[in-house]
């Protein structure tokens, strides 16, 4: 029998009435004679009030403790949704991530899925019944409940269709798939029938909230197709899978992230202070990127240092940010208030034109440009967060309308 994943957001489990529209959507699935594993996230909004509600007793809570509660968000949405297929007479059995044998380093608040122990879940399926997953959690190989961060729902879901072979991996969520930008921010945001596995990785890293990156690299290794989809308006979908190279080249996506702050270091003895600073920030589990070190002179006296923070999911930032100035002191400067803007696409770099041409753009809209950093599939320009929405517009009509 061919095993499905699905997986449901927290917009598409909001409350009872839509839990039931899934039921159905379920059932209609099972009727098919299809093995059926269903991912869930927390009901609506209840991650966000779990986490103001631990701001209102520590403004820097521990991160163990903050795992054990936003785990219970999903738990409470598997075992309601499990209770209302039994009662359309669907056997169904609900778990957590631990018990669907998702294993996980240490890392709370941000872990990284490093097994999948499927054996639980193929019992139940093999017994003919629907197995309801709690996502975005796991447990640690110290046998503590972790939590995959932002968008770890679908790191679960794509994690267990390659573990378990499945023949597709279905997102479900209010968006009917993936677009050129974000449509809340444009207007004109074109969507997007397919795209490849490592644009959608760059666009994920880059901050678009779709698909999570330690997803869409679970995919690509097992060559899984991922297919997302809007829970209640069926017809468009994204179809996230391997495309051949040359398929689809230029600019196919704008992405932005608003909160960053980048980190500069600077002294004689820069080497030194950005490793106690990347020494730091990982034993407070906070990720950097964009990482860029320049030596000034050949006798060492002047050097640079610089990397960037997504400060948006780091719990008590300003918190870890102060005992981060504290022990560098002079030799550490934090440039706030900043935003990233990427272009998205093959082949972007195989000349500076594209470069060029954006620097261009936002200079003649009087745009400061703060900073760039360029992969395969990307360019990606810090700009003051005032200005992020207005460059986005820019950047999209010139690349992506103007050029569809």
């Amino acid at each position: 029998m061919t095993c499905i994943v699905q997986k449901y957001g927290g917009s598409s489990v909001a409350d009872l009435d839509q839990l039931r529209k899934i039921v159905q959507m379920i059932a209609d699935l099972k009727s098919r004679n299809k093995d059926i594993a269903v991912v869930v996230s927390a009901m609506g909004k209840t991650t966000d009030e779990l986490v103001a509600m631990a701001r209102k007793i520590s403004p820097n809570p521990p991160r163990r403790e903050m795992d054990m509660l936003l785990s219970t968000g999903e738990r409470i949405t598997m075992a309601i949704l499990c209770m209302a297929l039994h009662e359309q007479g669907l056997d169904a059995v609900s778990l957590t991530g631990s018990q669907a044998g998702i294993i996980t380093n240490d890392r709370h608040n941000d872990a990284q899925v490093i097994e999948v122990r499927p054996f639980r879940v193929q019992d139940e399926m093999a017994n003919g019944k629907v197995v309801i997953i709690g996502g975005f959690q796991g447990v640690s190989y110290k046998r503590d409940i972790t939590t995959l961060g932002r968008g770890g729902s679908d790191t679960t879901a794509v994690a267990l269709a390659a573990a378990l072979d499945a023949e597709r991996c279905e997102i479900y969520s209010d968006v009917d798939g993936v677009y050129s930008t974000d449509p809340s921010m444009v207007a004109d945001a074109l969507h997007l029938p397919e795209v490849s596995y490592p644009v959608m990785q760059e666009m994920s890293m880059a901050g678009a909230k779709v698909l999570n990156a330690s997803a869409v690299q679970f995919a690509k290794e097992k060559n899984i197709a991922i297919y997302a989809r809007s829970t209640f308006s069926p017809g468009r979908e994204t179809a996230i899978r391997r495309i051949p190279p040359g398929t689809i080249v230029g600019v196919q996506a704008v992405v932005s992230e608003k909160q960053v702050e980048r980190i500069r270091l600077r002294g004689a003895d820069v080497h030194v202070s950005f490793k106690q600073a990347v020494e730091f920030l990982e034993s407070e589990q906070v990720p950097i990127k964009e990482v860029n070190v320049v030596e000034i002179t050949t006798d060492g006296k002047q050097s640079t240092a610089c990397f960037v923070v997504s400060t948006n999911n780091v719990y008590g930032w300003e918190h870890v940010k102060s005992l981060l100035q504290k022990k560098l002191g002079e030799n550490i400067e934090f440039d706030a208030d900043l935003a990233a803007l990427s272009l998205i696409g093959e082949g972007l770099n195989r000349n500076n034109l594209t470069l060029l041409e954006t620097i261009g753009l936002l200079a003649d809209n009087q745009i400061s440009l703060l900073g760039i950093t360029t992969t395969s599939f990307r360019i990606s320009l810090l700009v003051p967060r005032d200005w992020i929405e207005k460059s986005v517009e820019l950047c999209h009509t010139h690349w992506v309308v103007n050029n569809d």
